[in-house]
């Protein structure tokens, strides 16, 4: 019996048949049809969305819609007729096969921003798996009425009072806007802002200029959203201090 819940949405008009998604996931569900993408049965998708940031298209996205509720035994069945291997089994076993896009909420050790929680070895401030941004979408648990932080990946290996000062309480969402697609970011992230509508929205980003784009990423992807949350950003030198912090008022539309 369909129930209401999250799934995949493939645009045709879109979606230019290069394959990516269905290698992307990891129950079988897609299957390339006349040159097309297709989800080829709707209790084989987990609706998490492993496969989105593969598409250079943009043609896939996450609907709430009523549908065939998620069968792992048949996405097992189905991975051993096309002779593929199971998904390895999770603590969260929805979360598309891949270990590295596992969701879970990790414990902490206590305390608050800017208070070591004991004289003894470092804890992890870190309170939920995955981070990077590509890995995550707005159905994660852990990103609903965050306090959500876009972090720079240099920002983790230079700032020293991390995960001391910067991620208890925090959820966070981490990449490169160098290196990696910054419009895939910025879609990504207007899709969380969007859809898990975190409270407030801190960029943490290195002194050098084309570190910058993550406050670009940050404003735009609220924009696109439309949504209006508060903005600030940290910013960190390349000897790991803090070099400046400050509240940017509001981003997005009201």
């Amino acid at each position: 019996m369909p129930v209401t819940r999250k799934i995949i949405e493939i645009d045709e008009e879109l979606c230019d048949g290069c394959g990516q998604c269905i290698l992307a996931c990891a129950e079988g569900a897609l299957e390339l049809v006349d040159g097309k993408a297709r989800l080829v049965g709707e209790l084989y998708c987990d609706g998490l969305g492993a496969c989105l940031g593969d598409c250079p298209q943009g043609a896939l996205t996450i609907v709430e819609r009523p549908a065939e509720e998620f069968d792992e035994e048949a996405v097992e069945k189905r991975l051993q007729e096309l002779g593929q291997k199971p998904p390895a089994q999770q603590p969260h076993p929805h979360a598309g096969g891949c270990p590295s896009a596992a969701q879970m909420t990790l414990p902490q050790a206590g305390g608050s921003a800017g208070v070591a929680v004991s004289s003894g070895p470092a804890a992890s401030g870190l309170g939920h798996f995955p981070v990077k941004l590509q890995l995550l979408g707005p159905q994660a648990p852990f990103l609903q009425g965050s306090d959500l932080v876009l972090l720079a990946d240099c920002v983790a290996a230079a700032y020293p009072d991390l995960h001391q000062k910067l991620l208890p309480g925090k959820a966070v969402v981490m990449g490169c806007p160098k290196l990696d697609d910054l419009e895939a970011h910025i879609s990504r992230l207007a899709a969380i802002l969007e859809g898990a509508r975190p409270r407030r929205l801190t960029v943490a980003h290195m002194e050098v200029p084309c570190c910058r784009g993550f406050l670009f990423a940050a404003q735009e992807a609220a924009k696109r959203a439309g949504v209006s949350l508060p903005l600030a950003r940290i910013e960190i030198s390349r000897d790991g201090r803090v070099i400046a912090e400050e509240d940017l008022g509001s981003g997005g539309a009201a």
